[in-house]
This record gives C-alpha cells, sequence and structure tokens, in this order.
C-alpha cells in the first residue's frame, strides 16, 4: 500500500514539473478586449466571438487601435473526390476546410495564419437528405474545430 502511495505521489510530482495541465479555460487573460473582423453574418467568427466571451475577452463592436484585432479573411470548403461507386458516381469525398486569419496587435505589424482541416465523407445518392444532413453537422464540426484552433493560436500570443 506504501509503495502505490509513494508512486502514485512521483507519478504526480512527474507530471506537475512538466508543465501538464489538463486543458480547460485558455489563458486569454493578456487580452482584455479583441476586435474582431469578418464578412457579414460568418459563422465562423460568431464561434469565435462566443468563445472569446466565454475565456472573458470584451469582444469590440468596433476597431480601436490600442486592441488587438482579429480579422478572419476567408474560410472555405472545398471536396475533392476519394472513391467511386461502380456506377461511376462518388462514393467518398475527402472535406477540406480552409481558413486564413491574421492578427494585429497594438503597434506591430499584422501577422498572417491559415490552416486546413480534413475529413472524409462516404456519399449515398439513394439517401441525398441525410447526407446533406450528416454534411451541415461535419461542416458545424469543422467550424468549432477551427475557432478552436484559432484561440489556441491567440493563447500563444502575447
Amino acid at each position: 500500500m506504501a509503495r502505490r502511495a509513494v508512486v502514485l505521489l512521483l507519478s504526480c510530482l512527474l507530471l506537475s514539473s512538466c508543465g501538464f495541465q489538463l486543458r480547460g479555460d485558455l489563458p486569454l487573460s493578456h487580452f482584455p478586449a479583441m476586435y474582431i473582423q469578418s464578412e457579414r453574418h460568418s459563422e465562423l467568427a460568431a464561434l469565435v466571438s462566443e468563445r472569446l466571451s466565454y475565456n472573458k475577452v470584451e469582444v469590440l463592436s468596433s476597431y480601436q487601435s490600442e486592441a488587438p484585432a482579429l480579422q478572419l479573411l476567408s474560410d472555405s470548403l472545398e471536396r475533392r473526390t476519394l472513391s467511386l461507386f461502380p456506377n461511376g458516381q462518388v462514393a467518398e469525398y475527402e472535406l477540406i476546410y480552409k481558413v486564413r486569419y491574421q492578427v494585429s496587435m497594438p503597434g506591430s505589424e499584422p501577422q498572417p495564419y491559415q490552416f486546413e482541416l480534413y475529413r472524409d465523407y462516404q456519399d449515398d445518392p439513394n439517401q441525398a437528405l441525410a447526407k446533406a444532413k450528416e454534411l451541415e453537422l461535419m461542416l458545424d464540426e469543422l467550424r468549432q474545430q477551427a475557432a478552436n484552433r484559432i484561440l489556441r493560436q491567440l493563447a500563444r500570443l502575447h
């Protein structure tokens, strides 16, 4: 029993000494406020804004030179054919969600970023309505992952 306690204690010490932390709120305290510029009614911008607010960052309605600015330049979905049915119809797609944005810190040049997220999507022409709903859900999931990735990048900036 004492041996297990010692092993557990040593494991805890090793984990805490290497900097391991459970994922929780992102450390965005160095951003008390931020302006987000994007296309009107951008779903990605709405998700980023929601997550910033959750992390106690005030989202500004207009640009202020003393506050950082996040400019969402583009987000697009492309699909590439991966496989075909014997009759020539597409059986499987690869969805590619591309995001380009830049972050402007007060007194410095904008820093551009871009990334791509990938998903495989199996299509069935006999179930078009269900597959359209599945595609919509996958796109929502990709947007959520993109918003989380943008926030993780913002947390690394100082």
